[in-house]
């Protein structure tokens, strides 16, 4: 045990996230067969839906869609070898699949082959290749072993997140923002366009540079769930409430209330990290989880001013008490 009472209270904080996102794994395991979505598993797991898919990213290094998907063909491989009196299609069915195409199709991108070829001897050959590639990594799966009383695939992930990147969080009372908006749809790498827009719009009207002027980045969907062509982000700056907008420029309310604020000073290719240090190294050690809020980046700086092109900026999440 760890003498350090603060560093023992995060291991304990951090057990409890790890042990509701097992509880949902378990969940997950049990009810193949069964609708499994975001309302239920958020609820099993005791986490906001809104941030559900974030935190088990975070936290497992896998998508929950992606381990969903991935559970549900290895059970329908291993009912394959075993159940051989049963169909295919009611293996499918079992494992969640109403649609035996789908199924056909998810089956034979996992394990290069169809499922007929699995069940007559395809699966023989797969398994050589995995015990091989399990034997060339069983070294570095060693040095793992005196980790105890956590699994290792929850300690694997978590140095992940053990990165160069410099954090400050801070729990605090944000107010609540009156922004005018430019919307973006797509990838978050192509938001910048958004940018110019909204500035082009605030500057003549003199929105900017003010001392009370924020501006930020509001993230409407989890791009855990969400494809990529959809993901919107509102690209804002605050204003006072009488400002009239027209055209593709809105208006909304961010809402205030208690959020974990991480000041970073990043470029462009590490937002991404930033995140997962904040959602899957600081979280799960603070005694907080998310509440049902939007999260955004609050932006100090303009990153051409800065000598390394850095962004230095604030991601802040909406939490409660664990």
């Amino acid at each position: 045990m760890d003498k350090n009472p603060d560093s023992y209270q995060k291991q304990l904080l951090r057990k409890e996230y790890i042990g509701r996102i097992n509880r949902v794994m378990d969940f997950i395991e049990n009810n193949l067969g069964e609708d499994l979505n975001l309302a239920i598993l958020a609820d099993v797991a005791c986490f906001s839906r809104f941030h559900f898919h974030r935190l088990f990213f975070a936290l497992t290094g896998e998508t929950l869609n992606n381990f969903i998907k991935r559970t549900r063909l290895e059970r329908a491989g291993s009912l394959l070898m075993d159940k051989r009196k049963d169909s295919i299609t009611e293996i499918a069915f079992q494992c969640g699949y109403s649609n035996t195409a789908v199924f056909s199709r998810a089956f034979r991108e996992y394990f290069g082959m169809s499922a007929t070829a699995f069940r007559n001897g395809g699966y023989k050959e797969l398994s050589k290749i995995r015990k091989l590639h399990r034997n060339s990594n069983q070294s570095n799966s060693n040095t793992g072993k005196g980790n105890q009383g956590e699994s290792n695939y929850f300690s694997a992930i978590d140095v992940k997140h053990k990165t160069n990147l410099i954090m400050k969080v801070e729990v605090k009372e944000m107010p609540e923002m009156y922004v005018a908006y430019v919307r973006h749809i797509g990838n978050y790498s192509e938001v910048g366009e958004a940018f110019e827009k909204l500035m082009r719009w605030a500057g003549p009207r003199g929105f900017l540079g003010g001392p009370d002027a924020k501006v930020l980045a509001v993230y409407h969907d989890d791009p855990g769930v969400t494809e990529v062509h959809k993901l919107r982000t509102s690209v804002c700056i605050t204003v006072p409430k009488e400002t009239r907008v027209d055209g593709e420029l809105g208006t909304m309310k961010v809402a205030g209330g208690k959020y974990a604020c991480g000041r970073f000073e990043i470029n462009d290719q590490e937002f991404q990290g930033a995140w997962e240090a904040m959602m899957g190294g600081w979280l799960p050690e603070s005694g907080y989880q998310c509440a049902d809020a939007l999260p955004y980046e609050l932006y100090h700086n303009n990153h051409l001013d800065h000598p390394e092109k850095k962004h230095i900026l604030d991601i802040c999440i909406p939490v409660k008490p664990l």
